[in-house]
């Protein structure tokens, strides 16, 4: 038994036309211009019936001369008004795809952290080029081609029933057969086009992650490259079968179709003929060629009517995928009433009160009955086993998830209750995993402030150890990074990364093992201009040794998601318990030098 695909939902339906409502007067001039087209055009099929019953019988020159003008004067007419309606139409059909463009970009910048931890990079991107580009032509062209045809078929019905009514009658018997044929195809391409656009998304994702640099890396050192090439091919054997299915769907019954309107004009003559011998009303040869002629006329737009409607059926499936994304839950919001935090006036006094959060319902939590305060302008160390939640709790400060019990304030206003703006202006995030845009070091720094000049990217680079470096290259602060940074080490990432955080400047500075990468006298240099930049603001960071959290103004040590310990570096070493065991398996010593260091959270 066929497999019936479920049909998509009214409502979707009328949010594709809502994609429309902002067009509607272009829209409307459009249609204005379709009806007058195809009001033109059946115009000629009367005009050559009056050529070939009255003009060239009555050998009429004159008559036949502007009857000839005429059906010329509407030909250049209809081609002119045919060019202004393919112009409209295709404006409108950008400017819809633009509009549905920004809208899944937007709503998926709105989704939290936790959509892009389970998402494939390349099921994003195939949304947005494959599926959005994928009806293009129905947004483009179709809605004002179904409403072009539409008007030249009932133009040329009403046209054949006014030349004769019983050879409309016999012309379009089959015409109700014909629609229930397509809409049967178009179901099985509909299905066909949901499957291709999921193997576009896998071969998308497969390209996105073995092509990047990264991926080269892996599949180079792991020997697995000629199995990579071996699955993409697999993957695109795959997509081009399914092209195959997708484009012989329903083939021999749309052949069938022309193959009748092929024929339909020779049983014209048949028919006329019959009723002729049966002693029937004559069919004047004026009125059976211009009726030949609209058959003719009626075959195109009727035909162009039956693919549309195969286009339209393919394209819902991807309409529906991309509602799909646009109608997921933004788990993260900002409220209608968002505070924000008057700027220059921020202290910085962070507090988790009685904070719970785990990422999987189902699974036990990761932090829990987390109470702390952070004083401002503090330095807390937070460490403890991988696992325990340290940089899930530095994520509930920068709100990138919202807690499921208790609260977490800054300066006594809840971070739910702050506008995302006031939010990213607070608080800043040193990552562990250093991201650089593919573009110069110039234009990294500057996404944290666009409007910083020269001199403080300078000032910030030299405050993260980084400038001497950038200066000496050929394109100095104009050096492309590569993707992802890939032409700096790691330690070089990230001192660019923390040049960056420098330059925004945030009351509040999270970092997330923030000099981990770096070498033992690089890390020292880094860590003085982290003490630096820690001075009058909050400091929650990540430390990969334990030695850089001596001087923090608190340490907290959470096990499985609870604060186990908390005090200072020689309280907890006196107490003997789960920090200082920590710091004998770690076999940190004070290196010499400066130990100050910020108050760090431990990832």
């Amino acid at each position: 038994m066929e497999e019936r695909p479920t049909p998509l939902p009214e409502r979707d339906l009328r949010r594709i036309a809502r994609l429309f409502r902002p067009y509607r007067g272009r829209l409307t001039a459009v249609l204005g211009l379709i009806g007058l087209s195809a009001g033109l055009g059946m115009a000629s099929p009367f005009l050559l019936r009056e050529i070939l019953d009255v003009a060239i019988p009555r050998r009429d020159t004159t008559l036949l001369t502007w009857l000839v003008l005429g059906m010329i004067g509407i030909s250049i007419a209809t081609g002119v008004l045919g060019v202004a309606q393919t112009w409209l139409s295709n404006v409108v059909g950008q400017r819809v795809m633009h509009d549905l463009r920004a809208a899944v970009y937007r709503h998926l910048q709105r989704l939290s952290l936790a959509f892009f931890t389970r998402t494939r990079t390349g099921e994003v991107q195939s949304r947005i080029a494959n599926d959005i580009g994928g009806v293009q032509n129905v947004v483009t062209s179709t809605a004002t081609s179904i409403v072009s045809n539409v008007t030249t078929v009932l133009a040329t019905i009403a046209a054949m029933v006014a030349l004769d009514w019983r050879l409309a009658v016999f012309s379009l018997a089959l015409l109700p057969f014909f629609v229930w044929l397509t809409r049967r195809v178009g179901r099985e391409r509909k299905r066909i086009t949901t499957e291709r656009q999921g193997r576009l998304a896998d071969m998308s994702s497969l390209v996105e992650e073995s092509l990047s640099v990264s991926g080269i890396l892996l599949g180079k050192t792991m020997g697995r490259a000629p199995e990579l090439a071996q699955r993409f091919e697999r993957e695109s054997a795959q997509l081009a079968d399914l092209e195959v299915r997708s484009r012989m769907a329903g083939r021999w019954r749309m052949a069938s179709v022309q193959m009748a309107f092929s024929v339909m004009p020779a049983l014209v003559y048949w028919f006329a003929g019959q009723n002729l011998a049966s002693g029937a009303a004559a069919i004047s040869i004026g009125t059976l060629v211009a009726f030949t002629t609209l058959q003719t006329r009626l075959f195109f737009p009727l035909q162009s009517l039956l693919s549309v409607g195969l286009d339209i059926q393919t394209s819902l499936a991807l309409f529906h995928r991309i509602f799909e994304y646009l109608d997921l839950e933004v788990d993260v919001a900002e409220r209608p009433d968002a505070v924000t935090l008057p700027p220059g006036g921020v202290l910085g006094e962070v507090r988790l009160e009685g904070v719970r959060f785990g990422y999987d319902p189902d699974a036990p939590p990761t932090l829990e009955a987390i109470d702390l305060a952070v004083p401002a302008g503090a330095r807390v160390a937070i460490v403890g086993e991988t696992g325990s939640g340290k940089t899930t709790l530095g994520y509930l400060v920068a709100r990138l998830y919202d807690a499921s019990d208790g609260r977490v304030t800054i300066d006594g206003v809840d971070v739910r209750d702050l506008s995302f703006a006031s939010l990213a202006t607070t608080v800043g995030i040193v990552s562990q995993e250093t991201y650089l845009f593919h573009a110069s070091i110039r234009e990294n720094l500057r996404f944290a402030r666009p409007d910083a000049t020269d001199a403080e990217l300078e000032a910030a680079a030299r405050a993260a150890q980084i400038h001497d470096l950038v200066a000496s290259l050929p394109d100095g602060y104009d050096t492309v990074v590569g993707e992802r940074g890939y032409r700096f080490s790691g330690g070089e990432k990230q001192r660019i990364a923390i040049a960056r955080a420098v330059l925004r400047n945030p009351p509040v500075l999270v970092l997330d093992e923030a000099t981990s990468a770096l070498d033992n006298e690089t890390e020292r240099a880094v860590q003085v201009a982290l003490d630096r930049l820690s001075e009058g603001r909050t400091t929650i960071a990540i430390a990969h040794r334990l030695s850089t959290v001596r001087d923090a103004d608190e340490i907290v040590v959470l096990d499985r998601g609870r604060i186990a310990e908390r005090g200072t570096h020689d309280e907890l070493l006196a107490r003997g318990g789960r920090y200082a065991a920590l710091a004998a398996r770690d076999g940190d010593s004070p290196p010499p030098g400066p130990q100050a260091g910020p108050a760090l959270v431990v990832a």
